[in-house]
């Protein structure tokens, strides 16, 4: 190290120019590119671009290329004139929301080419440069999943796509016990490096058929007119239809697969071998699911907490979150990890928020009222005792009393907190307005347990304590006479690689209305991003990313003539008192896990202590499986025409 200054964000890569005199640098966190002087580091300006600037790629006659992940652009810099002249769109359709990701860019040896790679697209495109200011996309190629690199080779005859996540969700046969390589999620995002010749127009235009035959439809219509949406759904078949649900409920829960939950519930695809957590433990789970809709292929879009809740609230998860997880979770440094679940703040704002912000950014936007219950909130340090919200859109919009993640509040002291409000809302007096808002988030995280750390509550109890918090709520809601227009839905923000026979990325979601159809399952692959959309066209909000954009709605799931017998929750039937003793297995482990924000503990290791906890120290736990999934043919109904 012979000289270093310091930056005002996150720095992502540097370029140094031609003649040796200047370094730039891309600042991620700033939306700018700094120039320095090479020599002496001392700054020559900024020239201001999109957000998330990352890759950089510099051409003969000045122009410099800078990939903006955020947006869904390049940017192209006159370095001349230190300012932007062009900004080329590689998104699939020029109409669609942010969610393209570029994250790479390389120019061809001659020039006239540059490569682009689109991370959540998984895609490189193609694009004529020859022309300043006048770049066209030439077409599209299929690579494995997430793109991170691409680059002509030095004679221009082939390209290199390296894919970060990969080829494909993969199985997992190596099994049996802790420490065999190839078990915990992250450990299978193994990467992929592709070779292919430059392709000519005939061929580069069969790789762009490829892609949009294997990508969702990035069309106006699709985006706002979900396909196979029965005549009189109550879910409205494009964001501003009516809709006689007027009350969203959105509860978001921590890391539980569908067989660890629900795979002893029949009919519907469970694997009662896997189950840890059945109906004895959670009564309530079981009850919502068989009285109501049983949801037995839904997928989160995350692998792990840090972007779980950046799907669940954002239906995205930036390159910023994408690229530190892994870098964080292995413990190789950074503190990038805060208690919200994907919160980093610099002088320039949030670099974990998606271009478009969170659901109440959107909710904000439309006038349309939010409340969050303990999502993306922390302990207030001049409040003790009291929450702050942790990110602008927020500001004012929680209940300060309700705590954040916290696993030694059980979840059923939120609940009461949370009922203070509502039944003042109900009474009319809560609030601003005294009016109950359109969207209520409540984090009941309580499911995510303590492992079994001596003296804690054992995970069943923790998990049978956060299941009563959740027949509680619904009970309340069920009961009051919101209850005529209101949907309530549940998620784990991810499933934490534990046990599923169809896949780590199965998971529990819930549906609770008087329009979801009753004793019914739904086998439709559902996301995460899919129950965004759904409360995105309930409440009359557009899309905010391209993941919400082209998932499927949980129309199926509902009916539409209205059901209007309440919930009655179920009483824990283990004791929610029952506590891990100091020889339990893995309780030393347990004791040195970090557990105060979601998801520093080690996945895998946590897993294994809950499945021992349950099935006995000598059961060994089976690997968890991680498949290549395909969205299923279903027939479509009549779409609705209003």
């Amino acid at each position: 190290m012979v000289k270093e200054v310091e930056l005002p964000a996150e720095g992502y890569t540097t370029l140094v120019t031609p003649d040796g005199g200047t370094l730039l640098v891309s600042l991620w966190g700033g939306a700018k590119v700094l120039l320095f002087d090479a020599a002496t580091l001392e700054p020559r300006g900024e020239i201001p671009v999109g957000e998330h600037p990352n890759s950089m790629a510099l051409s003969r006659d000045g122009r410099l290329f800078v990939a903006c992940a955020n947006t869904n652009a390049v940017w192209v810099v006159d370095l001349a004139a230190r300012t932007a002249r062009e900004q080329i769109s590689i998104a699939l359709d020029p109409a669609a929301p942010p969610g393209s990701t570029p994250n790479a860019v390389s120019l061809s040896p001659d020039g006239r080419k540059l490569l682009v790679a689109n991370a959540d697209n998984n895609t490189v495109a193609v694009v004529d440069v020859e022309h300043p200011g006048a770049s066209a996309v030439q077409g599209f190629i299929p690579t494995g999943w997430y793109p991170t690199a691409a680059q002509f080779s030095r004679d221009g005859k082939r390209i290199f796509v390296l894919s970060g996540k990969g080829l494909t969700s993969v199985p997992n046969p190596k099994g049996g016990q802790p420490g065999i390589p190839g078990r915990y999620i992250a450990e299978l995002l193994q990467g992929s490096l592709s070779v292919l010749p430059v392709p000519d127009a005939r061929a580069l235009a069969a790789y762009t058929r490829t892609v949009y035959r294997l990508t969702p439809a990035f069309s106006p219509a699709a985006r706002s007119a979900p396909a196979g949406a029965p005549k009189g759904s109550p879910i409205p078949a494009r964001a501003g239809g009516k809709s006689p649900i007027r009350h969203v409920f959105y509860i978001i829960r921590e890391n539980r697969t569908y067989d660890q939950i629900l795979g002893d519930l029949a009919p519907g695809n469970g694997d009662p071998n896997l189950c840890l957590f059945g109906e004895e433990v959670t009564p309530n789970a079981h009850a919502l699911a068989r009285d109501f809709v049983l949801l037995d292929n839904f997928y989160v879009n995350a692998e792990v907490s840090y972007s779980g809740h950046a799907f669940s609230t954002g239906a995205y998860s930036s390159d910023f979150v994408e690229k530190v997880w892994p870098m964080n979770y292995a413990n190789r440094g950074g503190d990038y990890l805060s208690e919200g679940g994907g919160e980093r703040r610099n002088a320039y704002g949030n670099i974990t928020a998606p271009k478009n912000g969170y659901l109440w950014d959107a909710c904000n936007r439309a006038g349309v009222s939010v409340r969050s219950y303990g999502e993306f909130v922390d302990k207030d340090e001049k409040q003790p005792g009291k929450s702050m919200a942790l990110v602008p859109g927020l500001e004012g919009r929680i209940d300060v009393d309700y705590p954040g993640f916290d696993l030694e509040i059980p979840d059923n002291r939120r609940v009461d907190l949370w009922l203070q409000e509502f039944r003042r809302f109900e009474a009319g007096t809560g609030g601003k307005t005294g009016e109950l808002p359109r969207l209520s988030i409540l984090r009941l995280g309580g499911d995510h347990t303590l492992g079994t750390r001596a003296d804690a509550p054992t995970p069943r109890a923790m998990i049978a304590e956060n299941d009563l918090a959740l027949g509680r709520v619904v009970e309340a809601i069920a009961k009051s006479r919101f209850w005529k227009e209101s949907a309530i839905f549940v998620v784990e923000d991810d499933a934490q690689n534990g046990p599923d026979h169809v896949d780590a990325h199965r998971s529990v979601a819930l549906v609770v209305s008087p329009y979801t159809r009753r004793h019914a399952v739904d086998s439709t692959l559902y996301t995460t991003a899919g129950v965004l959309r759904t409360m995105e066209l309930i409440l009359g909000l557009p899309p905010m990313s391209q993941y919400d954009a082209t998932a499927a709605p949980l129309v199926r799931a509902f009916q539409a003539t209205p059901d209007l017998a309440p919930f009655i929750h179920r009483e824990a039937r283990v004791s929610t008192d029952e506590k891990n003793g100091t020889l339990a297995w893995g309780a030393a482990a347990s004791q040195a896990m970090n557990l105060d924000e979601a998801d520093l503990a080690p996945e895998l290791e946590l897993n294994e202590i809950l499945w021992k906890s349950v099935r006995g120290a000598a059961s060994p736990m089976p690997p968890p499986v991680h498949a290549a999934f395909v969205r299923p043919v279903a027939a479509a109904g009549d779409a609705d025409d209003d």
